[in-house]
């Protein structure tokens, strides 16, 4: 007899799996850049739209399509969102033109926006409430495995079966979730809260949390700068061999894992002073992996500092964007939450972008230090809202004790 801890079991475990698709095919044109582009007869920069529309699909599609769909059922909406992604990874495998293949990338990218703002949600729902945590911690689970495996396993098939074969691949694994989906998770699922289309642009008035977003987006895109053309850097400027980037890039995804349960810990009691510090040492390490990359060692040293503070920052931003929401906007959290993840996708669509004119215009060579410069705003943010904050807790404790 299945008991009803192990249905939760299987109902996050059908969430990761979606998860681990979607982390999957948000990174995956990273590794598959100079295939792309050779196969297409474009540019490596042009084959960089894929990373930045898909990016631009999610910034504009997270808050939206949320609104727009928050009142279907939370099951109907999940299994739609996963025949959008295999329709739009299917399409991706067939295109034949870069225009089809933008298309698809934008398609899929919808699927993205709306599973990350309904994603945690129906997690937390699955549980009792002293589980909450643990339950989104599982969901998201399936994005960690994806840049440690997926991304690095997908760069490997593209490589020797080609870069389709990579789509295909994850829309396999797409059918997989959605059949995971339609098994396993309950269909008593609450309905979600009536969203007004106006909401997301009341929540953009509040200069707190405008500040909040544009530290985000500078903070975690500014990497993307470099990490967009993390392969033909390896490959062009370091000298690796197209073999060996696959293995680079699960040293990278390792990285990854690592520095974000770091930067959860770090950021508990005090979100701005740690984002300050890692930011800082962010763009130290961008900036000396513009003298360390034409150097294998030295660069897989760099490489895998910069793993480590890339994602390192994703729990402080989001604990405090949470934060201000809860003090500013208590009955549009969800909206807020869906807007940072348009911040992050934003910062991935500019970084990704900024690094593709550098990369025409100056070369490879020059994207880490230019990602710096723009994680040094984030720095510079970061530091302003801290001192806000500063100032409004000296306030309360003068007023209490007046």
């Amino acid at each position: 007899m299945v008991t009803k801890q192990s249905r939760t079991a299987l109902a996050l475990l059908a969430l990761a799996i979606s998860s681990f698709a979607i982390g999957t095919t948000e990174f995956i044109s990273v590794g598959l850049l100079p295939l792309i582009s050779e196969d297409l007869d474009i540019s490596v920069t042009t084959a960089g739209l894929s990373v930045t529309l898909y990016a631009v699909g999610v910034t504009v599609g997270a808050p939206l399509l949320t609104a727009l769909t928050s009142r279907v059922p939370r099951k109907t909406l999940l299994i739609a969102i996963m025949i959008i992604f295999i329709l739009g990874n299917s399409l991706a495998a067939s295109a034949g033109s870069i225009a089809m293949l933008l298309i698809a990338r934008v398609i899929s990218s919808f699927s993205h926006g709306v599973f990350m703002s309904i994603g945690s949600t129906i997690a937390a729902d699955l549980v009792p409430e002293d589980r909450r945590a643990s339950a989104i911690a599982m969901m998201f689970s399936g994005l960690t495995v994806a840049t440690v495996t997926g991304v690095p396993l997908g760069t490997l098939l593209g490589q020797h079966m080609g870069w389709r074969t990579a789509f295909i691949a994850i829309a396999v694994i797409g059918v997989i979730a959605l059949i995971s989906n339609l098994l396993l998770i309950p269909n008593t699922l609450r309905k979600g809260n009536r969203t007004k289309l106006s909401e997301p642009f009341k929540v953009l008035k509040n200069g707190r949390l405008l500040l909040a977003f544009a530290i985000t987006m500078l903070g975690y895109g500014g990497t993307f700068v470099v990490f967009t053309y993390l392969s033909p850097l390896l490959h062009d400027i370091t000298g690796f061999k197209e073999s060996t980037i696959a293995g680079i890039l699960v040293l990278y995804g390792v990285a990854i894992a690592v520095g974000n349960i770091i930067g959860g810990k770090a950021a508990n009691k005090k979100p701005l002073s740690a984002l300050l510090v890692m930011f800082i040492l962010q763009a130290v390490i961008l900036l000396v992996l513009t003298f360390t990359a034409p150097y294998a060692a030295a660069a897989l040293v760099t490489i895998t500092l910069m793993g480590l503070l890339a994602f390192m920052n994703v729990p402080g931003l989001q604990m405090y964007v949470v934060l201000l929401a809860e003090r500013y906007m208590p009955k549009s959290i969800d909206v807020v939450s869906a807007l940072n993840i348009s911040a992050f996708n934003a910062g991935i669509a500019i970084g990704a972008y900024v690094g593709g004119i550098i990369t025409d215009e100056l070369g490879l060579i020059h994207t880490p230090w230019i990602g710096a410069i723009m994680v040094l705003g984030a720095v510079a943010l970061t530091a302003w809202s801290r001192s806000m904050e500063n100032k409004d807790t000296k306030g309360k404790e003068l007023k209490a004790s007046a």
